[in-house]
């Protein structure tokens, strides 16, 4: 994920193509004695979307600002289309780096409607109404243009804000948080309707959250954000099914840790010798990370083990079945809703594809 930047005495000039949207390198900050951002590295290419995954305290939100230029880092540096625009000794302000900002309450003037909300970040001149317009008309949002801000949904008050951070044309935006103010039920369609906008605009977005369906959902690229550190960077899928780290795997969802010993490309542990995916830890003593999901009910194939169901909960669009194994070892495996499991019964069960293995110590 990291690319090298110019030195400082030869820097390239900014061109539009020319490497990626976003570049930080070694990025850190802190507030008196409490760091909070630490050596943090990634990119964003351009047109990508980019999730900072992490829990609340990580970090995401400071690295926002950092990049935005609301806050000054303590070392690193921050590039935006190829322009160095933060580095020891160097600052650019915020209105000079083509960076757009969504915040996480909207920050939208209560006092002002839409379009006078959405024309706040645009230069006067001739073209001003048109950009503002196209930018009403992109989240679709042109027939409120007259109406205040209390007057809108949640939804529609988000929209405003993403058409006030688009109307300027910015190189990136950055989104904090952007849906958390949402109700269950209107989050997942708003955030298609976000990511549609935004592939539309063609512009690069950076956003930051502590969900992590939000962040497989819609980003081509997650960064993991851990004790205020990127800690891995990846497609959602990637990252999901090859964590760098236990740490990782264990942020990222439930996991079967199980002690084993690795040999080439197996791990053998309380459910057989399974077949190890990614790199992971060296030949030795590892802890196996298996996913609830891939333990399989009654498989129709391949190696199987005898198991008993301890407990069964019913979690709405999933089943979580506790076993345990003739060994005494308790795992869990989460199923379909109707898939049939009784506590008592003994049943066989399997591991289907590849697990995570890392170093015992």
């Amino acid at each position: 994920m990291r690319a090298m930047l110019p030195r400082r005495g030869a820097r390239r000039p900014s061109a539009p193509g020319d490497g990626p949207a976003v570049q930080v390198e070694g990025l850190a900050k802190r507030f008196g004695q409490t760091p909070a951002v630490s050596g943090a590295a990634f990119q964003a290419e351009r047109g990508s979307m980019v999730a900072l995954l992490g829990p609340s305290g990580c970090g995401k939100t400071t690295m926002l600002r950092l990049i935005a230029g609301f806050e000054a880092p303590d070392a690193g540096t921050v590039s935006v289309d190829g322009r160095v625009v933060a580095a020891p000794g160097e600052f650019v302000p915020p209105e000079r780096r083509r960076v757009g900002m969504v915040f996480q309450d909207y920050a939208l003037f209560s006092h002002l409607a839409v379009r006078k909300n959405v024309e706040f970040g645009v230069p006067r001149g001739p073209g001003r109404d048109r950009a503002v317009n196209d930018a009403l008309d992109l989240v679709g949002i042109r027939a409120e243009a007259e109406r205040m801000p209390h007057e809108l949904s949640g939804g529609q008050q988000q929209r405003v804000a993403l058409a006030r951070a688009l109307a300027a044309k910015p190189s990136v935006v950055l989104l904090d948080e952007p849906f958390s103010n949402l109700d269950a039920n209107l989050r997942e369609r708003v955030r298609g309707e976000v990511r549609h906008i935004l592939r539309e605009a063609g512009t690069t977005a950076i956003f930051v959250t502590h969900d992590q369906d939000e962040a497989f959902a819609i980003a081509d690229s997650v960064c993991i954000m851990l004790r205020n550190a990127v800690v891995q960077c990846g497609q959602p899928e990637d990252v999901y099914l090859h964590p760098v780290s236990l740490e990782v795997a264990a942020f990222l969802g439930a996991a079967n840790v199980l002690d084993g010993e690795r040999s080439g490309a197996f791990a053998q542990c309380a459910l057989g010798a399974l077949p190890v995916g990614g790199s992971g830890a060296p030949d030795g003593p590892v802890k196996v990370s298996v996913r609830p999901e891939t333990v399989r009910l009654r498989p129709a194939a391949g190696p199987t083990l005898d198991a008993e169901v301890t407990a069964v909960e019913f979690r709405g669009i999933y089943k979580a079945v506790f076993l345990r194994l003739a060994s005494g070892v308790e795992i869990v495996s989460n199923v379909g809703a109707g898939t049939p499991a009784a506590k008592g019964e003994r049943l066989q069960i399997g591991v289907n594809g590849p697990v995570a293995a890392f170093p015992a110590n």
